[in-house]
């Protein structure tokens, strides 16, 4: 029975408790169950709420036993990336510096969540404030791929993609900056999707860079991720930055699944030099597929990407440097004395705090941001990112005049190994050479599973893009191309990853 459930789809999920064939007690319970089991290894999850969980399903049982009209997801358990604020539950961003820290309030996204019924788990691992493509740079150690627990689970949130990999979870929360959501999607045999930038509120969700980031499902199907989009967009006063515009009809889009007549653009300068073999034979295959259910292809170039990655790297760095400026140990958080000081002034208080309590990639990004905003150099460097980040968008409005939805593999490479690209940030930095675009033009995107690489056995993903507001297009296309690869593959992907051995953890406990 357990089994049964931890395995189902979100909508599966959401059918047989509406037909009361299982209670959301059984639903969470069951996931919570799993986590105690095999999160010991996996370690997607910083804090597990198991008591709130149940209260939130028990009262979810009542209302339905009752008559009352509910959600479709009511009574569906999700996780939440730890970069998303919960009142009452630990919020830290994967860092030091928040450790212990409990919001006195609900980032919008939650309170959506809480209104739909839907049981929160618990907060899942990421990079240290989402600066990462591994969760190796998590304060709190990494989370580990399912396929392959030496592996990372991408990055910033692996945690999430892990937690929906492992079946510890049908629904999760991530956020995407440069490719933080679909990144990890595509290592993790996933379905990850970035909205258009403003489609969901950012309210809550504490900020790497404001122009970039973007919170969005990550889930296992293209449907569950549809109707996890359903719940979460729309308009929010809270947010200057949220579109004033009804949610896009993404549901719809997704039980059509239909591209007959649809023009798919490949990106020439996205799965070239530099991309693993297996990753690009698969991505072919997914073109094929789409080929063989009636869409046309056609090749569209995107001349400014190739600057993309470096422009971003100035961007992010930049507004990190500001938004991060309030972690100063006079508000809230850690809290350090500098050794050897009597009387220490707020300044050498701050400088001790910030040291201690921000690892070594975070005090990267901060420096370099901070040195290309610096007088003499914030023309020279932002500036000209900046002029950068317009080219981009003009590529991609010139791309969609030819194309209704454009397409690349979603990374270059399967999983690498925990610790091989660590140390070298250049290295990790090109993991998301293919993602950081559509953040850079606040387009959406979608990763889904392509198959199999034949050189190791990982997943791949194909990364889909649609003009900003379209994301429907994302999911008619995504559930089309997931259909005819579940047909190819005999079935879904994740049932082919290694069964994970039972360690019963100590998170168990902490509610």
């Amino acid at each position: 029975m357990t089994s049964d459930i931890i395995r189902a789809s979100a909508a599966e999920l959401a059918d047989r408790l509406s037909r009361k064939e299982i209670s959301a007690v059984e639903a969470t319970q069951a996931h919570l169950d799993r986590i105690a089991d095999v999160d010991g290894s996996v370690k997607a999850f910083l804090h597990v709420d198991s008591a709130g969980a149940l209260a939130t399903a028990r009262d979810i049982d009542r209302r339905r036993a009752a008559g009352e009209d509910l959600h479709v997801l009511a009574g569906v358990p999700i996780a939440v990336k730890d970069i998303v604020t919960t009142k009452g539950l630990p919020t830290t961003a994967g860092s030091r510096i928040l450790e212990g820290w409990i919001p006195p309030y609900d980032a919008t996204i939650v309170t959506k969540l809480k209104a739909a019924g839907m049981p929160i788990l618990g907060k899942t691992n990421m990079d240290e404030f989402a600066m990462g493509s591994s969760t190796e740079h998590s304060a709190f150690g990494p989370s580990h791929n399912p396929w392959d627990l030496a592996r990372i689970p991408g990055g910033s949130g692996g945690g999430s993609a892990a937690a929906v990999a492992s079946y510890q979870a049908p629904l999760a929360i991530g956020t995407d900056t440069g490719g933080s959501i679909r990144q990890p999607a595509a290592v993790t045999g996933t379905v990850g999707t970035k909205p258009t930038y403003g489609g969901v509120s950012r309210y809550g969700l504490i900020a790497l860079a404001s122009s970039l980031d973007q919170a969005g499902p990550v889930t296992r199907t293209v449907l569950d991720a549809a109707l996890l989009h359903s719940v979460i967009g729309g308009y929010d006063r809270m947010d200057s930055t949220s579109i004033d515009a009804p949610v896009p009809p993404v549901i719809e889009a997704a039980r059509r699944a239909n591209v007959k007549g649809m023009r798919i653009g490949v990106i020439k300068e996205l799965g070239g030099k530099g991309y693993q073999q297996g990753v690009r034979a698969r991505f072919e295959e997914s073109v094929q597929l789409l080929v063989d259910a009636g869409a046309e292809v056609v090749e569209v170039s995107c001349p400014s990407f190739e600057y993309a990655l470096a422009a971003y790297y100035l961007i992010l760095p930049a507004e990190a440097s500001s938004n991060l400026a309030k972690f100063d140990a006079m508000r809230y958080g850690l809290r350090v004395l500098p050794e050897g000081v009597d009387d220490p002034s707020a300044e050498q208080v701050m400088a001790a705090s910030r040291d201690a309590g921000f690892g070594d990639e975070v005090k990267r990004r901060i420096i370099l941001g901070t040195y290309a905003l610096s007088s003499g150099y914030y023309d020279a460097y932002y500036g000209s990112a900046q002029k950068v980040r317009t080219l981009i968008s003009r590529d991609f409005a010139s791309a969609f005049e030819k194309a209704d939805v454009l397409m690349s593999p979603t990374t270059p490479t399967t999983a690498f190994k925990i610790g091989e690209k660590v140390h070298d940030p250049l290295a990790m930095y090109l993991n998301d050479i293919a993602t950081i675009p559509a953040n850079l033009a606040g387009v959406p995107g979608m990763s889904l599973p392509s198959g199999l690489a034949d050189e190791d056995g990982l997943p791949t993903g194909v990364q889909i893009l649609a003009p900003a507001t379209k994301d429907e297009r994302l999911y008619g296309v995504g559930a089309a191309l997931e259909a005819a690869l579940v047909a190819r593959w005999g079935g879904p992907l994740l049932a082919k990853a290694p069964e994970l051995a039972t360690t019963r953890s100590s998170r168990e406990v902490r509610a």
